[in-house]
This record gives structure tokens, C-alpha cells and sequence, in this order.
């Protein structure tokens, strides 16, 4: 049975789980990373990325291409698949997948599993999902020829979805929560050399409205008691994220955003050889190179302690 356990299961396929496996693979780990598919919240957004070191302006797809590449270059299994739970057994760890029905064993674990996109929780919002409400931009946004769409959140991943829409709405309306928009000078000034997008702040959104179909936003500005309407074809959110974190919510401790706790010199969880990298645990930044860091940094404190 001992044959069977793997030295190092990774969580996620993002930069931070990627990272993990390329220096878990290099190191001749018996490593295994799960994930439904490679990039994480890259796949969601439509970025291109300028402040990566060494490579100037580069797309996300691509980013992610290059670092999936690396990674098969070493000896890591992987599973295409969903974790559910993960539970600690005298000293080794049990991962389960697919509703519970695989089951794997590893004597240490990197959580890497990113977050999931943060709703808007107003009226028909959940009833429109699939139906003129969107979470990925990618995704979706070529759906919309010649409409009118709205983008909720003003902040970088909101103003890169507009100008990711651009392309093909015909109209594109930014609706933001606060007085200014939280978003770059840089990307401010992209958003505002595009004629077809109107940037509304200060507002708070309270409907979604429609037969079928998405066919309108009712928002109200904070400022005044006054309900206004936009006539739309569809809606993307771009309000932030939620830690990924379900299947281990036993194994660690969270802060008030429901990230996990991590130890910044290690990497490690509450639990020993249990850690976290990435958009999932408390570091202050999120970035991809950040992410990189962290997976590198989970990666060689797992190492560490499966060597002690």
C-alpha cells in the first residue's frame, strides 16, 4: 500500500498549483496535481498581462500555454477531476474527488485551488445565470454582437472585460459601486479611449430584470433615493472572488474573508504538511507573479518537510 501513496498531492491548476508541480517535478517528487483545467481565474478574465517579468505583453491563454508546458516537461501525474474533501489519517492525507468516488493518499498536500467569482446576490441574478448573466468574459462575450451589455465592477478585472467586449457589443456600460473607479491609471485611460462604453459610478445595483432573457438593470445611486433602468442584453460580474476552499475546511483556520490562514515564511496551514499558494490563502496581494511565489514557496516547504 505504501507504494500507492504519492509524496505530494497539488490542488489547482493555476499559476500557484503549476508552479508547485514544476518544482515538486523537479525534485523527482511522486506528485499528483488535480484539476478541472489549467489557469485558474486566468480562464475567466480577459487579460493581457504587461507586468510579467521577462516577457513584456503577453495574453493570459499564452501564459498559461508556457507554464503548462513546463510542467510536463517533469514526472507529474495529472487528474483532470474535482476535489471534495480532504482528510488528515495518522500522519498521511486522504484526497477525494469526484463526489467521493476516487480516492487518493499523500503524505503532504498544497492547496492551490484559487477562487471562484464573487455574485452580485440581488434579485434574478441566479435565475438569468446562463440566460444573460456571466461570470467569464472569455467565456461569453462573443455571445453579444451588436448588443448592449453592462459590466459590474470597476476595478482592473472589470475595465478588461469592457475592453474585452468591445470587439463585438455595440454599447457597454461600467456600473461601480464607489465614488471613483478602484481600477488603474492604465487601464482607466484604455476604457476611456473606447466611444462605445459609459463608465457609471457611485451606484449600487438592486435588479436584474427579464422574460426569457436578461432585458434590464435596475440600479440606484447612493447618493439619492432615485431608481434608474438600463435597457440591456446581458450582465457580467466582475466583483471579485471567493476562496475555493469547502473540501478542507477542517484541516485549517480562515480570516474574515474566508481565506485560508497560512504561516508567510512556509506556506503551512494549522495542520502539518498541509499548505496553501495562491488566490486561496491570506497573502495581502493578488497577482499572478505573487502566485508563482507562493506555489514556489509551498512547494519547497512541502520538500522540506517530507525530507525532515
Amino acid at each position: 500500500m505504501a507504494n500507492n501513496i504519492y509524496d505530494l498531492i497539488i490542488i489547482g491548476g493555476g499559476p500557484a498549483g503549476m508552479t508547485a508541480g514544476i518544482y515538486a517535478g523537479y525534485q523527482k517528487l511522486k506528485t499528483l496535481l488535480i484539476t478541472k483545467n489549467f489557469g485558474g481565474q486566468i480562464n475567466r478574465k480577459a487579460v493581457t498581462i504587461e507586468n510579467y517579468p521577462g516577457l513584456g505583453e503577453i495574453s493570459g491563454a499564452e501564459l498559461i500555454k508556457s507554464f503548462e508546458k513546463h510542467l510536463k516537461r517533469f514526472p507529474v501525474e495529472i487528474l483532470n477531476d474535482t476535489v471534495v474533501e480532504v482528510k488528515k489519517e495518522n500522519e498521511n492525507f486522504t484526497v477525494l474527488t469526484g463526489e467521493g468516488k476516487k480516492e487518493f493518499q499523500a503524505k503532504a498536500v498544497i492547496v492551490a485551488s484559487g477562487a471562484d467569482p464573487r455574485p452580485l446576490e440581488v434579485l434574478g441574478e441566479k435565475e438569468f445565470i446562463g440566460r444573460g448573466v456571466s461570470y467569464c468574459v472569455t467565456c461569453d462575450g462573443p455571445l453579444f454582437q451588436n448588443k448592449k451589455v453592462a459590466v459590474i465592477g470597476g476595478g482592473n478585472a472589470g475595465l478588461e472585460a469592457a475592453i474585452f467586449l468591445a470587439q463585438w457589443a455595440k454599447k457597454i456600460y461600467i456600473l461601480e459601486f464607489l465614488p471613483q473607479l478602484p481600477a488603474t491609471p492604465v487601464h482607466i485611460q484604455k476604457v476611456k479611449n473606447l466611444d462605445k462604453v459609459e463608465i457609471i459610478t457611485n451606484v449600487e445595483i438592486k435588479e436584474i430584470k427579464g422574460k426569457e432573457f436578461v432585458e434590464a438593470l435596475v440600479y440606484q445611486g447612493r447618493d439619492s433615493n432615485e431608481l434608474k433602468t438600463l435597457e440591456i442584453d446581458g450582465i457580467f460580474i466582475e466583483i471579485g472572488s471567493m476562496p475555493a476552499t469547502n473540501f478542507v475546511k477542517d484541516l485549517v483556520d480562515f480570516n474574515e474573508k474566508d481565506e485560508i490562514i497560512v504561516n508567510p515564511y512556509t506556506a503551512e496551514t494549522k495542520t502539518p504538511g498541509l499548505f496553501a499558494a495562491g488566490d486561496v490563502d491570506n497573502v495581502l496581494y493578488k497577482q499572478i507573479v505573487i502566485a508563482c511565489g507562493e506555489g514556489a514557496k509551498a512547494a519547497i516547504s512541502a520538500i522540506k518537510y517530507l525530507r525532515s
